[in-house]
């Protein structure tokens, strides 16, 4: 299934190339090659996956890891990694073992891998294993052993690279592990910034201006048709407005079309939205298939209290509930809200404390690595996810 979406999608950056006069400015003579063009992108594309899956991901290829810590935090590292090193073979790491002080798990199984010895053994382990790798999977970084502190610098020195659990979970998932991070605030949120990341946030911001007065446009050609569909669906409101946190923990209305019944919270107060939920209108289900629900936020983007990526907006009630059960929660009013974000594109819709506990660890990723092309990804799932009614 994914090579076959990555071969449509070769056909189609194939074709735009050959329809856009800018990069093709002469069409080809011959109209077998107009033909030929999408189909060898594509076939080359789903070439290149096949041969990484059984090739590339090869235990000839792959990374060997040490993790020390077979504490949680080296489990959850395992299970991002597949139990074995392996996820359907498309991973590039195969861990060797743990490293752990615990004489109750010397020669045990961890999330099925062994632990191997202590901090005394590592380095001898390392010598003999030869990993390309060292992981260091402990929460409270400061609690490390002077020995075991010694015994890394050494590997260190034998010429074996050092990393975090954090570091590579980031970069397995897409996601900051916000329940091994400890108290270490760099896990968490960026501390320095570079001085280009000012001119990445003033551009992006007349973007946002010019497409956001597109929007806009749009919007007041789409009000009719919803207003009218509305009508005789489910007479009421057009537009929603509720009290949502923004940057700096400052509250806003957020505006949508209405796409539940009338008081759809009386006597509740506010809950999550489930995923069938019957408070739903037909129309208003249409809406949020295609994300047009949310087209009235361009309004909120012109004013500046949203943006066009970034975490969804949450209510007031509902933060004051994660915040207790969620370590780190209020770092995702380190940005502006946006209509669409990571976590919007790579998780389901949240019903429960769990799932906003993984949306917040997608929130965090994004405000730490934001750059245009993580802007540009998230924008292209975003159209995936509109042109294929997959909007809840």
């Amino acid at each position: 299934e994914s090579a076959a979406m990555a071969g449509s999608l070769a056909m189609l950056v194939g074709g735009v190339y050959l329809l856009t006069p800018r990069l093709t400015p002469f069409l080809p003579d011959r109209r077998l090659f107009i033909f030929l063009l999408p189909l060898l992108a594509a076939a080359f594309v789903i070439f290149w996956r096949a041969a990484y899956a059984n090739f590339i991901t090869q235990p000839t290829f792959q990374r060997r890891l040490l993790i020390i810590g077979a504490g949680q935090s080296g489990a959850a590292l395992v299970n991002a990694l597949g139990a074995t090193g392996k996820r359907e073979g498309e991973t590039a790491y195969n861990i060797v073992g743990f490293i752990d002080d615990e004489p109750d798990k010397l020669n045990q199984l961890v999330a099925n891998v062994p632990v191997l010895g202590n901090r005394y053994d590592l380095l001898n382990l390392a010598r003999r294993l030869q990993p390309d790798e060292i992981v260091v999977a402990i929460t409270h970084g400061h609690l490390i052993h002077p020995n075991l502190f010694k015994a890394v610098l050494d590997c260190r020195e034998m010429g074996i690279p050092i990393t975090t659990m954090a570091h590579l979970y980031e970069d397995l998932t897409g996601r900051v592990p916000v329940e091994h991070a400890g108290h270490d605030l760099q896990v968490v949120m960026p501390i320095n910034r570079p001085a280009s990341h000012r001119l990445y946030l003033a551009v992006r911001r007349a973007i946002e201006v010019v497409v956001a007065l597109l929007g806009c446009l749009q919007l007041l050609l789409v009000i009719p048709f919803v207003w009218l569909a509305n009508r005789f669906s489910a007479p009421g409101d057009l537009f929603y407005r509720q009290e949502r946190v923004g940057e700096g923990g400052r509250v806003f209305n957020v505006i949508k079309f209405r796409s539940m019944i009338m008081n759809a919270e009386q006597g509740t107060g506010a809950v999550f939205a489930q995923k069938n939920d019957d408070r739903i209108t037909p129309v208003g289900r249409f809406l949020r298939k295609t994300r047009l629900d949310e087209l009235p936020q361009f309004w909120n983007v012109l004013k500046g209290e949203m943006s066009l990526i970034g975490p969804r907006p949450e209510r007031p009630a509902i933060i004051a509930t994660l915040e207790k059960e969620i370590p780190f929660y209020r770092v995702r009013h380190a940005v502006k809200p946006g209509i669409t974000g990571w976590a919007q594109v790579c998780y389901r819709y949240g019903v429960s404390v769990d799932d906003s506990l993984v949306k917040l660890e997608y929130d965090l990723y994004y405000i730490k690595h934001q750059s245009w092309l993580l802007d540009l990804s998230i924008m292209v799932k975003t159209a995936r996810v509109m042109l294929g009614f997959q909007g809840q």
